[in-house]
């Protein structure tokens, strides 16, 4: 279904965003409703299920924070997450250099958080039970982690020397964190331990001798300003604009030297990229100019790129329980890209006797019975 994604001719979403489009997120509880963050501080929320029952429909705004509303940001919003575990509360963060707390029903600011700088990112665990930290991502260097039962910014993650443009919890352990900064850095911590980051990554794997002393320890050799974890946490991707994608095992640190070739990144803030779930394997869905690369992941090749938006994609979004993708960009559309139906093989023929051309090798099997072996 991923392999044969292409933009779909019977599903819109109501345009409703009068600039770019530069966040999206779809809450993990039905996957059902989907939020977007505009570069005029406009957020819409949308409910992505077809209540027509027709084939052609399209995905209607539910109610949007429009740019009269009293709590509505000043600034481009850079950042929007539902709450993980209920559809009832979400965030958004701001160039505006703050972070709101939305209840969902009235859509009030429940909480709003300020900073010294620009916000460039934030994000909850998916899988926390026994905190509700949301780590926030400023123009400052520190990393500030906001508790949502006191209402405060509880701690700082401080190591970073330059902003600090992605941060992503683990999905697999609740209270590590991985941060990326425009130092070309990307650190990973306990945020338990108070003495500093667990590990930063390094791109050359410690062979000290292939880098000077002063690049030592890099993620990337300029700004890093995209991560997402695997979706079983084992993994780490981080963008950089040295037009790199690496691919890092996450509890080792180490760089599995996965080559992805050019991975073209001209954006001067966080790039909101995204890895396919419930497939095997597994795909990574990269803004590229105008259009959304589709890498697989753990052997670097570029599947096929998807066409049709008019300017730069900003955000993409993954829709797991069926394979779906949603991406925004500064033309202010958001366009699902929806699996194609196969053609029904008439009963008379056999799959075998079909020209094979027409399957992607990645479809294909390697699997293989022993009886054929024996």
């Amino acid at each position: 279904r991923v392999l044969s994604l292409e933009l779909n001719k019977d599903r819109d979403v109501e345009r409703i965003h009068g600039s770019g489009v530069n966040a999206l997120d779809i809450e993990p509880v039905e996957g059902r409703y989907m939020l977007s963050g505009g570069s005029d501080g406009v957020i819409v929320l949308y409910d992505l299920e077809n209540l027509s029952g027709k084939p052609s429909y399209t995905c209607k705004a539910l109610c949007s924070v429009g740019r009269s509303h009293p709590d509505a940001h000043r600034f481009s919003v850079e950042t929007v997450q539902w709450y993980p575990h209920d559809t009832g509360m979400f965030t958004s963060s701001s160039f505006d250099k703050t972070l709101k707390i939305w209840d969902t029903n009235t859509l009030q600011s429940a909480d709003v958080f300020h900073f010294e700088g620009t916000v460039y990112s934030h994000h909850m665990s998916p899988v926390a039970t026994k905190h509700c930290l949301i780590a926030v991502g400023t123009k400052s260097p520190k990393v500030q982690l906001c508790d949502l039962k006191s209402g405060s910014c509880s701690h700082i993650l401080q190591g970073h020397r330059q902003e600090v443009l992605a941060v992503s919890w683990s999905p697999r352990h609740e209270y590590i964190l991985a941060t990326a900064s425009a130092d070309g850095r990307v650190k990973l911590w306990d945020v338990r331990r108070a003495s500093g980051c667990l590990t930063t990554l390094d791109q050359h794997n410690g062979e000290k001798s292939k880098a000077s002393s002063e690049a030592a320890n890099t993620a990337h050799n300029g700004r890093v300003n995209g991560l997402c974890y695997t979706h079983d946490g084992l993994h780490l991707l981080t963008i950089g604009t040295d037009d790199r994608m690496r691919l890092w095992n996450s509890s080792t640190g180490e760089n599995t030297l996965v080559n992805y070739g050019k991975v073209c990144n001209e954006s001067r803030k966080g790039l909101k990229f995204t890895i396919s779930c419930g497939c095997n394997p597994e795909f990574a869905f990269v803004p590229y100019g105008s259009t959304i690369a589709v890498y697989t992941i753990f052997t670097g090749e570029l599947v096929t790129m998807l066409r049709g938006h008019y300017s730069t994609v900003d955000c993409c979004v993954f829709q797991p329980n069926f394979q779906e993708l949603y991406s925004g960009s500064k033309d202010c559309n958001i366009l699902a890209w929806i699996p194609a139906l196969r053609e029904p093989v008439p009963d008379d023929i056999s799959e075998k006797s079909l020209p094979q051309q027409h399957f992607n090798p990645a479809y294909e099997d390697a699997w293989s019975s022993s009886d054929d072996e024996g």
